[in-house]
């Protein structure tokens, strides 16, 4: 039970998280739990609860030393039907300052001192250490909590003699009791914390997680004998490079409209982002930061999308300079500078998505193989690193030993290509293997397997120099440059009232309202959006691309060394100033990767009616639920979707990493192949239903209404 002793300002961060919950929510909590039975109250509290553990009643042994800290946060007490004894202990902890609380709880029960010397000396609860010499005050909020270490014992008598009045009146107490004060305080807040966001869920009346009841899928089988399987081309051209990055680029652009326009969507991703942070990893102590604090919520909302921004933006410049190729000059030294940039952009996209593997391996089926470096962190991220050596767990946990090793540093794209094609050929073999994966870690899997398998096929397509950590780095330079202007302003945004809890952006208007407080802060600090930075970005090192060239091309008809990129000489002011001019001339929403939903009504464009598909009754009833605008779409296998597929006489080029290629036949007007990653389990359902119909919608066109029974 060994906590760290920064626990007062954590204490105090989360009290500011509650009372921020309470001002914001308190008469909907109210309201909701007064509506509650005692079976609705008790799914509740145990909800949020490790393992679904709470104290019986306050004498509850059961669960260790748990009811010599919280026994007033007991089923029997809290689910008492028309009580409202849960709702007046949070009242207290969200009104009250943390000083008042260690004098008193609610309606005069003895407060937070009280209760732990009291099972001090009647229950024997102790801390773990001992510390020696040490005290701590709780006399006002500015100090509360905070501990004092005397070099002596002699020095220490002097400090209490000193401090006698404030002794007297329990104020300052041996760091060993304070401590367990502090841990009281700290539990409490925590589960009331969760609670509070488990009482908004249950009462919501905007979600519905209904699902539709799933259908055999003997008939699915029996349909896939019609899927051919097409051979894995060696060598690509350039069009054809160019229709992978425009693929996934596509992909990366959905997903961010997804964030945009599906608050359900924008929820789910920021709920992973927020319980994969690398605060949640163990360090060399044991310890983990307080995962509750609400001032996170907002911090990995911007890390979200900031990150979703930069994987567009990246895909986008990648077909700009296949395009460059496409239509460039047959000269060698323009070739050779757009090879080394398309190299290097792909080293910079690979450890993006490796970054996002690792964070999500991390936090689930390798928890244990990772710890925290206490006190560093990279651009604002604290910083992990693996414990033992992969290759232990080779006969143990081959699967595991796969994804580690993919999460090594110095695993390139390259080397990488062994543990997917390792990997992969053990999810086949062993579908279990797939399955025991987190959702979340599989799908990242998928990403990685996208660039890997890119970078593979420009290799063989090209010829691709190895990245150059001098040459090539006109896009990567300049794009730092950016993530070390933005990267510092995540602490400062405040999404307090449309984003605590996270699933509260399912509510009306909050998903809305904080993507466009967010687009206003990043106005507000930069001179435009986030969207723009990046479009701008790519744009500026495009033109730098062909005054690198003419530069060259000038020195070497002159015989001498070719000038360098000029660097930036304007100031942080003077960039901001320029871009907050230029932001004032363009149209709303015209950036590639806006984030701010479209409210205004403009007149509906002329679209070009689609032919409809006569198609079998289950191929109708499988794309209805896709493409199903109820809150209850229900799922649907990959086997029933590759079903309708091939139904619609496409072909299937199967990847590694479970990435599949549906090729379209001749005789469909859109000649685009679509490339989507077999989902978890092979059921596509939640938000992968929004993404395959979402992928579907901007390739092909189709809708709910594309498709009739034959």
């Amino acid at each position: 039970m060994d906590v760290p002793m920064e626990n007062g300002e954590a204490l105090k961060e989360l009290q500011r998280d509650l009372a921020r919950k309470y001002r914001i929510h308190g008469a909907k909590i109210e309201q909701i739990w007064r509506s509650l039975d005692k079976g609705q109250r008790t799914q509740a509290v145990k909800a949020g609860a490790a393992d679904g553990m709470v104290l019986k009643d306050p004498s509850d042994r059961s669960m260790g030393n748990v009811f010599k800290f919280m026994p007033e946060m007991n089923l029997r007490d809290i689910t008492e039907p028309g009580s409202d004894y849960l709702l007046n202990i949070l009242k207290h902890r969200a009104t009250k300052l943390l000083s008042e609380q260690y004098i008193k709880g609610p309606d005069n029960a003895p407060g937070d001192q009280a209760v732990i010397v009291h099972n001090m000396r009647v229950n024997n609860l102790r801390h773990l250490d001992d510390f020696k010499y040490s005290f701590t005050l709780f006399m006002d909020e500015d100090q509360y909590g905070q501990s004092f270490d005397a070099k002596n014992n002699a020095e220490y008598e002097k400090a209490m003699a000193d401090l006698s009045v404030v002794v007297n009146a329990g104020l300052c107490v041996p760091q060993s009791t304070g401590e367990l004060i502090l841990l009281r305080q700290l539990y409490t807040l925590q589960m009331l914390s969760i609670l509070v966001d488990d009482i908004l869920e249950i009462g919501s009346t905007s979600r519905n997680t209904k699902q539709l009841s799933k259908k055999p899928e003997e008939a699915a089988r029996a349909a896939l004998s019609k899927l051919s399987i097409i051979p894995k081309p060696e060598r690509l051209s350039l069009q054809e490079l160019m229709a992978s990055a425009l693929d996934q680029k596509s992909s990366l652009d959905g997903y961010l409209s997804l964030c945009r326009e599906e608050p359900v969507f924008l929820a789910h991703t920021i709920n992973i982002w927020f319980f994969t942070r690398p605060e949640l990893i163990k360090d060399e102590k044991g310890r983990i930061l307080p995962f509750v604090t609400d001032n996170y919520i907002s911090i990995a909302f911007f890390e979200m999308i900031h990150n979703a921004i930069i994987g567009a933006a990246i895909w986008d410049y990648l077909c700009r300079l296949l395009q460059l190729l496409i239509d460039g000059l047959n000269d060698n030294k323009y070739r050779a500078i757009i090879l080394q940039e398309i190299s290097n952009v792909c080293h910079l996209e690979y450890g993006r998505v490796q970054k996002l593997f690792k964070r999500q391996v991390q936090t689930s089926s390798g928890s244990k193989y990772f710890k925290r470096v206490s006190g560093v962190y990279d651009n604002g991220i604290a910083r992990v690193s693996m414990k033992g050596k992969p290759e232990s767990l080779t006969r143990e946990n081959p699967r595991l030993h796969y994804m580690l090793r993919l999460c090594e540093p110095g695993v390139d794209a390259s080397k990488a290509i062994t543990w997917i094609k390792q990997l992969d050929d053990l999810h086949r073999s062993h579908p279990r293997e797939r399955e025991a994966m987190d959702e979340s870690e599989f799908e990242s899997f998928g990403d990685l397997a996208v660039i890997v398998g890119f970078v593979q096929s420009l290799s063989s397509s090209l010829a691709l120099p190895p990245m150059n950590l001098k040459k090539g780095q006109i896009y990567i330079s300049r794009s730092k440059e950016l993530a070390t202007e933005l990267d510092p302003l995540k602490s400062q945004l405040d999404l307090a009232d449309f984003a605590i809890p996270i699933d509260n952006l399912t509510e009306p208007g909050m998903a809305a309202g904080a993507l466009n407080a967010l687009d206003q802060f990043i106005v507000e600090k930069t001179g435009t959006e986030m969207g723009f930075l990046y479009q701008d970005l790519i744009e500026k090192c495009v033109i730098d691309i062909q005054q690198y060239y003419q530069r060259q091309k000038t020195a070497a008809a002159q015989n001498a060394q070719p000038e360098l990129l000029p660097a930036l000489a304007e100031t942080t002011e003077v960039r901001v100033e320029q871009r907050r001019q230029k932001h004032k001339t363009r149209p709303p929403h015209s950036s590639a990767y806006d984030i701010s939903p479209n409210t205004t009504t403009a007149e509906p464009e002329k679209v070009e009616r689609l032919p409809v598909f006569k198609v079998k009754q289950d191929t109708v009833n499988t794309f209805s639920t896709l493409f199903s605008k109820s809150q209850s779409r229900g799922s649907i296998t990959w086997m029933a979707f590759e079903t309708a597929m091939a139904d619609l006489k496409f072909s299937v080029m199967p990847k590694f990493g479970s990435v599949f290629m549906f090729c379209p036949p001749s005789n469909l007007a859109i000649q685009k192949s679509l490339t989507l990653h077999r989902p978890h389990k092979s059921q596509i359902e939640g938000h992968l239903l929004l993404i395959f119909a979402s992928r579907l919608k901007r390739v092909y066109g189709w809708g709910e209404q594309s498709f009739e029974v034959a």
